[in-house]
């Protein structure tokens, strides 16, 4: 919801000792990953879709689970507050991790509040939101415009644990909000009040039955245009395309009138929905960006489009995000790339390498040249998040992607997707009216390397090598930890929950030792990696080198960066540890796997001598 402030604290505190207590007594199994994987944040789920705990679809009946049962003082928190309660959960930032920055477009946080009560924090932990940025204190009580840009970096070795609740209000808690102080605002008079843990109080909380509509409203889809339109920035499809969505929403109060909410016509509705859409795609409202720079159609299809009618709509996907740099006000990424060239990506760049080879280092290092521009890090949402893309919609098979997968409407979509979340290293937008040139890695990629170039058709791919037994040795860190969980409720599998890619064949290593499990997924994700970049024209793949990174980092990205057509304008590259890095680096470190390690690399030689003779081209 955008707020008049970035940051405000209601005035309300708590006892983050004994919030802590019975977050501790809830056992550690209960805690589960981001749905969209991001490294370091996990969740454990307090209010969900009828109080199932594996759930994140926000969609249907808000019910407590069985989690929130069992901390009768977090049921106090959220009854002093005095609001009807949706999807709730403890977030937990793990050490030297980060949210990203994003704005919450989905439909779910169009008019929903986010409150946040930290429990267990440092004072180096950091919550940005548009150009405000304030560390919570243990205790306090906040909410903040999420219409904003927004990010929290920990950089501290100890996790930070909010409670993190969603909610569209009530009456208690609006006369908080009322009594709620600004963040940038000193009022020597204002306390907040305490709220202390009481033995005797189970209180009885509201909960949502109703969030999302069969068929919405003419009254609420004039409420969401009208925000939209009203957030828009100046540019020449403006008048064409308000014309058309005052058609639309007038279209859609006549039906509405006619028949409300019964089935026999949604066809209808949908027959509207899908006309209405294809007209502003041509008057050319994706050209128009909104103040926080999402893009106008961004917000209308998650909004409107999407959310409008229930015959399509799908929860799989509940927190989709926009990065920064939606939109441009000028280019939108076409779905026909012209024969004489592409007119939006030209020669973009993909590092691709198994997982933990350094990917997310050379990315860092590559991404301070001068007029490339990022999506800021992986591309897992973007991806995954289109339902044809998704691992749920096929049957969990794996990440493998080829060039059939990138039918015209999925090409298109997701050209749109990166497209609108570019800004090179200053944060800022691509111009307009030429071709810009993009950098992306995620070690997933290295099984979707026809898929890429299919998308993007003039793509050019880096392979980063990195010695065997040091990747090896990261990936079964990676498990351990806990960290890079990406499918935790994999169906079928029955070992320690399911980390970092999902590789073709995946199930006939249910039951094998941890060691056998990442062999596997390196030695598949090297042999067709290779394959695919073999497949391709040589002018499209160059090969780096992590040890050569590491050795001498100026040679190398100065190499890379000419076999890349890159400029590069900034003295030696830094070498700092990767965001994902585990524990500190060390060409030996692998020798702490030494036995699970060497008993894998038998059956891996031929892959291995492979690998290494590709990266010595």
């Amino acid at each position: 919801m955008k707020l008049q402030y970035p940051f405000m604290q209601l005035p309300l505190s708590f006892d983050a000792a004994a919030l802590e207590a019975e977050v501790r007594a809830v056992e550690e199994s209960a805690w589960r990953p981001h749905p969209q994987g991001y490294p370091g944040n996990d969740a454990l789920t307090l209010v969900t879709t009828g109080g199932d705990p594996e759930s994140d679809a926000v969609a249907g009946p808000m019910r407590p689970t069985r989690h929130l049962d069992r901390c009768p003082y977090l049921m106090q928190v959220l009854d002093s507050i005095g609001a009807t309660w949706g999807r709730t959960r403890l977030m937990r930032l793990s050490g030297q991790a980060e949210v990203t920055p994003h704005v919450d477009v989905n439909y779910y946080w169009r008019e929903r509040v986010r409150v946040h009560v930290p429990i267990v924090t440092q004072p180096t932990v950091r919550f940005t939101c548009g150009d405000a940025e304030i560390n919570m204190h243990a205790g306090e009580c906040w909410i903040f415009d999420t219409w904003r840009m927004h990010n929290v970096v920990n950089d501290h070795a100890l996790p930070r644990i909010h409670l993190v609740a969603d909610t569209v209000g009530g009456t208690g808690f609006w006369q908080l909000v009322a009594r709620a102080r600004p963040h940038a605002r000193v009022h020597p008079d204002w306390r907040p009040t305490p709220v202390p843990p009481d033995p005797q109080s189970r209180p009885s909380l509201d909960f949502e039955s109703e969030n999302m509509p069969a068929v919405m409203t003419p009254w609420e889809v004039r409420a969401h245009i009208a925000f939209a339109l009203s957030e828009a920035l100046p540019h020449r499809s403006s008048p064409p395309v308000q014309q058309r969505l005052l058609t639309f929403v007038r279209e859609w109060h006549g039906l509405w009138s006619a028949l409300g909410q019964r089935r026999e016509g949604w066809p209808r509705y949908r027959q509207l929905l899908d006309s209405a859409q294809r007209d502003l795609l041509a008057l050319g409202a994706p050209h128009i960006v909104l103040g926080n720079t999402i893009g106008l159609m961004q917000a209308l299809d998650a909004w409107v489009f999407n959310a409008a009618l229930s015959d399509r709509r799908s929860d799989a996907d509940p927190e989709v995000r926009q990065r920064p740099g939606a939109g441009t006000g000028e280019v939108a990424a076409p779905a026909i790339v012209a024969a004489t060239g592409d007119p939006v990506f030209d020669r973009p760049v993909f590092i691709v390498s198994p997982p933990r080879s350094g990917s997310t280092l050379l990315f860092d290092t590559l991404a301070r040249a001068p007029d490339l521009y990022t999506i800021g890090d992986e591309s897992h949402q973007l991806i995954e998040g289109l339902a044809q893309l998704s691992p749920e919609s096929r049957g969990f098979e794996s990440n493998r992607l080829i060039a059939d997968d990138a039918t015209p409407a999925v090409a298109d979509a997701l050209r749109r997707r990166f497209f609108e979340a570019l800004r090179d290293r200053d944060g800022r937008r691509p111009p307009a009216a030429r071709p810009i040139r993009m950098l992306e890695k995620t070690p997933k990629n290295s099984l979707r390397v026809p898929f890429l170039a299919h998308v993007f058709p003039e793509a050019r791919f880096i392979y980063l090598y990195r010695d065997p037994r040091q990747v090896l040795s990261s990936m079964i860190e990676a498990w351990t930890t806990g960290r890079f969980r990406t499918y935790p409720q994999l169906p079928g599998w029955t070992g320690p929950a399911w980390s970092l890619l999902l590789v073709p064949g995946w199930r006939e290593l249910i039951g094998r030792p941890l060691h056998e499990i990442v062999a596997a997924q390196w030695s598949t994700a090297t042999q067709l990696l290779i394959d695919d970049l073999l497949a391709l024209p040589a002018d499209r793949r160059t090969v780096a080198r992590y040890d050569a990174l590491v050795a001498d980092p100026a040679a190398e990205i100065r190499r890379l960066c000419a076999a890349s057509s890159l400029g590069w304008d900034r003295g030696a590259p830094p070498a700092p540890l990767s965001k994902y890095t585990i524990s500190p680096p060390d060409a030996e470190k692998w020798r702490r796997h030494t036995v699970e390690i060497e008993a894998v690399l038998p059956s891996l030689a031929e892959q291995v001598q492979r690998a290494e003779g590709f990266a010595a081209r």
